[in-house]
């Protein structure tokens, strides 16, 4: 009996020993983290709007002749002559007025309000001495290149323009050498860009800051030759009438 228990005993005890002495493995888990990738964030794109050029507002006049039309931008620079010249057209003062002096190489001059019912072989350029003068407005910038158009005057020492009277210039192509020799005889220095205008369209640079010029032609430069080149008398008139209408172009 005695056998058994401790046979029992001895059982039970390797039993625990056995149980104490093992250690259970632990599997080690690998916890997969994920990578997040933070995207930029999106810059929002504001379209550009394209420039826009600015609009010419500056007015311009129709002069419709016998030999042709020619378009005329008046400058805002002079805006003494620019509202006097309107003006003149609104009232419709040149309509059936004379190109009575033309000169080819030159200009081709008109507005003599004498000149409406004037007999053929008439000297004409006096009239209009009865109106305002408007007080001269010379720029730098503004040459007497061909299809500029600027003011008549007499020779008042204030180089003061005539009312009414008016030409557009015809020219000349010009050299350096004769540049050179404005520069010095007016006292005046052109830009390289002024240059080359007169060295391939051409001018009249000697009236250059001494006659107001107040605009310029767009179109019908063509027109000026025509004018300048008809047959006239020892005044420069020209033999058959060259009458003109002017309107504002709106």
């Amino acid at each position: 009996m005695l056998k058994k228990i401790s046979f029992l005993l001895l059982f039970v005890a390797a039993v625990l020993l056995n149980t104490n002495g093992s250690y259970a493995q632990v599997k080690k888990t690998t916890t997969k983290t994920k990578t997040v990738v933070k995207k930029a964030p999106v810059k929002k794109t504001v379209p550009v709007k394209p420039s826009v050029a600015k609009k010419d507002s500056s007015i311009r006049i129709k002069i419709t002749t016998d030999s042709g039309v020619m378009i005329v931008k008046l400058y805002d620079s002079t805006p003494l002559h620019r509202d006097n010249f309107v003006k003149l057209v609104k009232e419709g003062f040149y309509d059936s007025l004379l190109f009575h002096r033309v000169i080819a190489g030159f200009m081709i001059q008109g507005g003599d309000p004498l000149s409406k019912n004037a007999p053929a072989g008439t000297g004409l350029g006096m009239g209009g001495g009865d109106m305002a003068r408007i007080p001269a407005e010379f720029r730098k910038s503004l040459i007497h290149k061909k299809g500029a158009l600027a003011a008549a005057r007499d020779g008042n020492p204030q180089k003061a323009s005539s009312a009414c009277q008016f030409y557009i210039v015809d020219g000349k192509v010009l050299s350096d050498a004769e540049l050179n020799s404005m520069e010095m005889g007016l006292g005046i220095k052109y830009s390289p860009e002024q240059r080359a205008i007169y060295k391939t369209i051409g001018g009249t640079a000697m009236l250059d800051q001494n006659y107001t010029v107040f605009g310029e032609l767009e179109s019908g430069m063509e027109v000026i030759g025509k004018i300048a080149n008809v047959p006239k008398d020892v005044s420069n008139r020209p033999l058959g009438d060259i009458r003109m209408h002017m309107e504002i172009i709106k």
